[in-house]
Order: structure tokens, then C-alpha cells, then sequence
């Protein structure tokens, strides 16, 4: 398990949003502003409706980043190509457990579980708060069962809502349109980091 909550919840900007005519920049961009890790949403149009990109994109950014990549596999079949995208430089691979036919052989060997917090396929939409509920009572039972299990969440996150979201038990903390799209990348990633940090002191 990649060790990357050492100093408590972090946030994982989304390229979702970014300029990918230079996406090798804006990896670059990230990393200065001081993304300790980068989130990758691959979409297939069949499993979401929106259609993104896929191994070769993740190739691109494993080549221009330092830090660790989390690929977010909105796909049907998740299970006949996650190997493949970690061979292209995934660090953590996550699928949705309604993409595979039969979950069960894969969840003994999870390392994490990421929430949803928006209805997947699309970036920019608002916070649903009963993620909430559900990362609580993950958080809960991962403690009660002694699991070594990270909780993410993904979807609405924004100074407004990340508090909450790391209260509830949030580690890794993916924010796509609230870096994307704030101007200053180091400022939005400082502001999103420092509050989910006090929340869990």
C-alpha cells in the first residue's frame, strides 16, 4: 500500500478539467502547487455516459508525473484491463464494484474504498451529502473489524464540503473543478488541505 497519509487526509486533484492540449504542463502545475498525488477518471460512454480517455493518456502522465497516480476505472468490466493500467503506471487502481460480474474474489485483496459523492461521469456537480453516512459507517466497521482499508471520497468537494468528508472519515480526498478551475492551483490545494487537516487535528 502506498504510503501517502503520513500527515492525515490529502487531496487528489482530478485531471478531468484540466487543458490536456498540455497535459505534461499541467501535471507539472499540479506538482508545484504541491499535489502529493494526481486522479485520473477513465470513462468508456458504456458504463457513464461520458466518454474521457484511457491507457494511453495514463502512459502521458506517468511519464510527466513524480508522485503517485490514482486511475478511477468508470468501466464496464473493470477486471479485464485493471492489471493493464497498472502496468501503465497506476499506483492505486479503483473500480466500481457494480462494473464487475462477480465482485467477490476482489474484495478480500481491496486496499481502499472510495465513495461517491456526485452521480459518476460527469465533473462540476454538487455535493451529495449521504456520502456522508456511507463513509461513517465504513469508517466504523473498518475499525471495528481491524481493516486495513484507505476511504476516499470523490465528487462536489470544495472548501464547503471537504470538512465534512474528512470528519466522516475521508483520507484520500479527490477534488476535480475546485482546483481545475480556481485560477491557483497551490492556493485552492493549501486551503483544501489545511481545512481537512484541522478537522481531524
Amino acid at each position: 500500500m502506498i504510503d501517502l497519509l503520513s500527515d492525515g487526509p490529502i487531496v487528489l486533484p482530478a485531471l478531468l478539467l484540466c487543458d490536456f492540449g498540455h497535459l505534461a504542463d499541467e501535471v507539472a502545475r499540479l506538482e508545484a502547487a504541491g499535489a502529493k498525488a494526481i486522479h485520473l477518471d477513465v470513462m468508456d460512454g458504456r458504463f457513464v455516459p461520458q466518454l474521457t480517455y484511457g491507457m494511453v493518456v495514463v502512459e502521458a502522465v506517468r511519464r510527466a508525473a513524480t508522485v503517485p497516480i490514482e486511475v478511477h476505472l468508470m468501466i464496464e468490466e473493470p477486471d479485464q484491463t485493471a492489471a493493464d493500467y497498472a502496468r501503465a503506471g497506476a499506483d492505486i487502481v479503483t473500480v466500481h464494484v457494480e462494473g464487475l460480474a462477480n465482485p467477490e474474489p476482489f474484495l478480500a485483496a481491496a486496499a481502499g474504498v472510495l465513495v461517491m459523492s456526485v452521480e459518476p461521469g460527469y465533473g462540476g456537480q454538487a455535493f451529495q451529502p449521504a456520502a456522508l453516512d456511507k463513509l461513517t459507517q465504513l469508517r466504523l466497521r473498518r475499525a471495528e473489524h481491524g481493516l486495513a482499508l484507505r476511504l476516499g471520497i470523490d465528487g462536489g468537494i470544495a472548501a464547503g464540503t471537504i470538512a465534512a468528508a474528512a470528519r466522516a472519515g475521508a483520507e484520500l480526498i479527490v477534488a476535480g473543478s475546485a482546483v481545475i478551475r480556481s485560477g491557483d492551483y497551490a492556493a485552492a490545494i493549501r486551503e483544501l488541505q489545511q481545512i481537512a487537516r484541522e478537522e481531524v487535528g
